[in-house]
């Protein structure tokens, strides 16, 4: 494809940037306590300025230590020791062909309590004692239990009111001296920043972070002069802008990340914060002050999937906010707009929408996206599939001191040794049963590492449990990780052989080395249950695979994790009267928030009835019998389908000790698990292999 746009230059203020490609910040905790970048962090961004990214925009960064950290490990400049270190990180970007812009933030009343005031007094520690933080990240879960008992400091907020919907669980408003101080601090890292040679800065005014929580008439109560109206409400804002410009010269430039719609409408509280009209008013007002680019995008906590979309949101969905912000200024747009293809990113920059095609997680997925882009390998892209492990390994991963993960690219965190892998396979054949994302993963890494790589898969389709996964509905993107990993594998030479059955004997003719099993999870079917064996009760995948059809009933779907979920949205569509039975006293109570979330978006519409609290007794003529909070009732079912999770599929484990050689149960084989959780464990099987 001829790209006219997206990999030509252009300017933000005085920096030139070789094309219109932007790393947007997502933080991934590769840092260390006092803020510096380690090792393991640059080698991350450099590999992403060697796949071609113009402009790499790291993950949060604080402007002080008392009240600003979100994580323990991420970036800061809140002090002069902080400018050396980031001058070396910029330096080695730079040496590969990109440009450094640090985004400066404070979370505000989306912070953690356990970080305010904590600190100053940690950092100076873990440099005498280096493992300290191993110790601090053994008692999180005590800290995170005092946060939920309010028995914490509070964190600083525009005022009070209101608790984030995902944040911190005490706020107190912050004084006129305190919000001094903070635009202070912003202005000084900022400095710091210049004097580090990073290219420009960007400010954190979007996802209801502090410049948000300032901007929103729904967070910003206050009755001073940074309260109230739109100019007292921009007030914060405007005087870190100023102050940046007057200090750094206004020839540096600077962004500001701006949420240009709180969608709070979006969430069912029309009314509430505010919408695009004044957005469009902020960012005029912004130019005016000097800023020299606008990186918009949406929302804040309170309406998470509305800034950090799930994979059933559509591409582009929110490209008019882009383009009402474009019509508005006359300085640079750059927008994040669940772009996943170069493509639709040279589309978007074509019709006008943005002038800078903005992403965190396409390039978390695929370093190498631009440069695959302008060398016409774009079918070598591995997409991202919107599945969101990132947020949530990153969120829980913190509280633990270790870094974020992306589900379809293992080598997060580790480039060194993923993408120059060494050649221990020297020919060694080995041998892969099995082609879903365990399986792939584990054989183009092996196959990099110098085996020779035959793959067994009994299906005509590589895939595994992602086939049934996409055929739930708006999920088809979730096959794209399936279609790029064969890419990838087909190129490296790897050999799949198709409709076979692996056995010992058709195994042990390929003279394997090692065998790894990656042969996915079996549907739980618990025969105990009097019924379960009637002909109107089948499994979740039979419905979502095609195999069973269930129209206009009465059905009970037992079980509300994920596939129960995507079960019933499927049976709902299949004008299907369908109530939902979950023993656990919540809605998938081991679900990432934000997937509970998106299919209730569309189940509560469409009439499902969800029983917590619930157990299924036994299966009836025409009826279920449920033991809900000890009271035993009858609930009319034609059909029942199961969705009570998934077992290992071992089977194949014994017959393959007789070979002789290691054998590796790999992915939902060895436990069941996520996409994200197969693909690391069958990368970290596979690199060990010698």
């Amino acid at each position: 494809m001829e790209y006219k746009y997206l990999f030509t230059p252009m300017k933000i203020g005085t920096m030139e940037l070789k094309n219109r490609v932007v790393m947007n910040a997502a933080e991934f905790s590769l840092g260390q306590t006092n803020g510096c970048p380690t090792e393991r962090m640059t080698d991350y961004y450099v590999e992403r300025a060697k796949g071609g990214v113009g402009l790499i925009i790291p993950g949060i960064c604080r402007v002080n230590d008392m009240g600003a950290a979100s994580t323990f490990t991420q970036l800061s400049m809140a002090n002069d020791y902080n400018i050396g270190p980031m001058r070396e990180m910029a330096r080695r970007i730079h040496e590969n062909g990109a440009k450094l812009c640090i985004q400066l933030h404070h979370p505000g009343r989306q912070g953690y309590a356990s970080s305010i005031n904590s600190l100053p007094l940690v950092i100076p520690l873990v440099e005498r004692f280096p493992k300290l933080p191993n110790l601090l990240f053994k008692a999180t879960p005590l800290l995170l239990g005092l946060e939920a008992k309010r028995i914490c400091f509070s964190v600083q907020s525009p005022s009070g009111g209101e608790l984030s919907a995902h944040g911190a669980t005490r706020i107190h408003e912050m004084s006129n001296k305190a919000v001094k101080k903070l635009i202070r601090d912003y202005i000084d890292a900022a400095e710091r920043c210049k004097k580090a040679d990073v290219d420009a800065v960007e400010l954190h005014g979007t996802h209801g972070y502090m410049i948000q929580q300032f901007l929103s008439p729904n967070t910003n109560r206050r009755t001073d002069e940074y309260g109230g109206s739109f100019e007292n409400r921009l007030r914060f804002l405007s005087e870190i802008v100023t102050g940046i410009k007057e200090r750094c010269g206004k020839e540096y430039p600077l962004i500001v990340r701006l949420t240009a719609d709180e969608m709070y409408d979006r969430v069912g509280q029309p009314g509430k914060g505010y919408g695009l009209e004044e957005g469009k008013k902020i960012a005029g007002r912004l130019e005016e002050l000097g800023v020299d680019a606008i990186d918009v995008s949406s929302a804040c906590y309170d309406a998470y999937n509305f800034w950090l979309e799930p994979t059933s949101f559509e591409l582009g969905w929110r490209k008019h906010l882009a383009k009402a912000i474009k019509e508005t200024v006359s300085v640079p747009v750059i927008a994040a707009n669940f772009i996943r293809t170069p493509e639709q990113a040279e589309r978007q920059i074509a019709e006008g929408y943005q002038d800078f095609v903005g992403s965190a997680r396409a390039f978390i997925c695929d370093p190498h996206w631009a440069i695959k882009a302008m060398e016409g390998r774009e079918n070598e892209i591995h997409r991202c599939i919107g599945c969101l492990h990132c947020i949530e390994s990153f969120i829980n991963n913190a509280m633990v001191g270790k870094p974020g993960e992306c589900a379809l690219n293992p080598g997060v965190g580790r480039e060194k040794e993923f993408y120059h892998p060494a050649n221990v396979g020297q020919g060694r054949r080995a041998v892969v049963v099995g082609a879903g994302p365990a399986g792939l993963v584990a054989a183009v890494t092996l196959q990099k590492r110098g085996f020779k790589v035959t793959v067994l898969e009994q299906k005509e389709k590589a895939g595994g449990q992602v086939i049934t996964a996409a055929s739930g509905h708006l999920k088809e993107k979730l096959y794209w990780a399936i279609e790029d990993y064969m890419t990838e594998a087909n190129k490296l030479g790897v050999e799949f052989r198709f409709g076979v059955k692996a056995d010992e004997e058709t195994v042990r003719a390929l003279e394997p080395a090692a065998v790894l099993l990656a042969t996915g999870a079996l549907p739980v079917v618990p025969r105990s249950i009097p019924g379960v064996g009637r002909e109107n009760v089948c499994t979740a995948e039979s419905v979502l695979l095609g195999e069973t059809k269930v129209e206009h009933k009465n059905v009970v779907v037992v079980g509300s994790g994920l596939t129960g979920l995507e079960v019933s949205e499927v049976l709902a569509l299949g004008d299907n009267k369908v109530t939902v039975v979950e023993m656990a006293d919540k809605i998938a109570p081991k679900a990432w928030f934000q997937h509970v979330d998106d299919a209730l978006s569309r189940l509560e519409p469409a009439g499902v009835t969800f029983l917590t609290s619930t157990k299924l007794v036994s299966v009836n003529d025409g009826s279920v019998t449920v033991d809900e909070k000890g009271i035993k009732r009858d609930i009319p079912a034609d059909a029942v389908v199961l969705a009570m999770g998934v077992r290992p599929d071992k089977r194949l484990l014994d017959d393959m000790q007789n070979l002789n050689v290691p054998v590796y149960l790999i992915g939902d084989a060895g436990s069941g698990g996520s996409i994200g959780k197969a693909t690391k464990d069958a990368y970290l099987t596979a690199a060990a292999l010698d």
